[in-house]
Formats: C-alpha cells, structure tokens, sequence
C-alpha cells in the first residue's frame, strides 16, 4: 500500500434529483431543468427527454469530471450553453447536466442579456436543488485464500465497497472493488485481520480516482 493519505471529500456536490425552475426575464419566459448525470450518454438522452418541442431555443450543458459539453441551440455563439455551464462550474456541482428551455416574448435582450438570463435561471435552480456531497472512489484489487474469502463478503458493505469484478484460481479469489478512497486504509487492516496477514490489496491506478456520489444524506 502506498504513504497513508486520506483524501475524503472531493469538494463538489452532486444532485439529489431532477429539479425544475422557472423565471420570466422582459416577457421571455425561461424553464431550467437540472439533474444528476453519470456518463455523457445519459446526459444527452436527459437532454432529449426534457427538451420543450415548443420552445424557441432549448440550450443545455453538462459536467462530469473534466468532461463537459454545451449547446446555445440557435442562440447567439457564447449567449446560453457556455454560461449554463459557467453556473453548474460556479455552484461546484459535478455529474449534473442543465437544460433551459426559452419561449421568446417579443422583446430582444441583447447578448449580455441573454448570458445573464441563461446563467441566472441555471445557477438559482441550482441553488435551490437538493444536493449531496461527492466522495472521491477509488478501485482496489484484492488477493485471499478461499477460507478467508466468505468473511470478507460479507464486511464489504461495512466499507461501501462496490463488486465489480471476481475471479478464482487454485490459490484463491481475486476481486476488484471500488471504495471511497478514505476507506481504503481500514479496509487493508480489515483484510489483513481476516487473512492473517496473507491478503493482499493493491490500488488500480490511485492517481485516476473514480468520484460518485456519497451514500450519506445531505445534512
């Protein structure tokens, strides 16, 4: 195991569900419809879903980790995804994708305007949505004998850890698991408890953690 250092939370916050606001600036009218996201496939199949067929302009963004994406849907260049997305960055939410739909009323608001209206709906939806922090992950690969291996099943959820993959052999069970990454020490204690020092756990790629949402209520 490397030099003990617990990282814990990541600092941003994740949706606790979909979350809709709605606001008229100078007779326009303007829905935001915010909610959590796990890869950029789902994010664009919310955007379809929710999408208002008889809006002017339905522009969107989301963020997940590094990955980010937006659309001003025949908006003025830089006028409503870039700074939807300015607001989902500004309100330190990650996994979480913004759609705004607009219906026009008549009256032109100008490229300021329309920057300021699709990133103020977009961040006061996002202010006033539930939201739970986000713990950084980590996967974890980990070596027992057989004799050890029914015990350690059935700790994981003491450590919320995640089975994503097992594998056996004649000298025992291999698994992968993902755990947040403030777990991880406990946990090598717990398996070099149950195995009698003969367990192994080895981090997969600790520089990349993987980051979801906390399981703890939001206080």
């Amino acid at each position: 195991m490397p030099a003990r250092v617990c990282w814990g939370m990541s600092g941003k916050f994740a949706l606790a569900g979909e979350t809709r606001l709605q606001q008229e600036v100078r007779k326009s009218r303007f829905l935001a419809i915010a909610a959590p996201v796990e890869s950029a496939e789902g994010a664009l199949a919310f955007v379809a879903r929710v999408a208002e067929p008889g809006a002017t302009h339905n522009a969107w963004a989301f963020r997940i980790g590094s990955h980010y994406r937006f659309s001003d849907d025949g908006e003025p260049a830089g006028t409503a995804g870039k700074p939807v997305l300015q607001a989902i960055d500004g309100q330190n939410v990650d996994r979480a994708a913004v759609v705004i739909a607009r219906w026009f009323g008549g009256i032109k608001l100008g490229a300021g305007g329309l920057a300021r209206a699709y990133g103020g709906c977009a961040a006061e939806c996002l202010r006033q949505a539930a939201k739970q922090p986000l713990i950084r992950r980590v996967t974890v690969r980990v070596r027992c004998d057989f004799a050890a291996a029914a015990a350690l099943h059935a700790r994981l959820h003491e450590h919320l850890a995640i089975k994503r993959e097992e594998s056996f052999d004649e000298d025992g069970v291999e698994l992968a698991l993902e755990l947040p990454e403030d777990e991880v020490f406990g946990f090598a204690d717990r398996v070099r408890d149950l195995t009698r020092g003969r367990g192994r756990v080895t981090p997969v790629d600790p520089a990349r953690p993987v980051v979801s949402a906390s399981r703890r209520k939001p206080a």
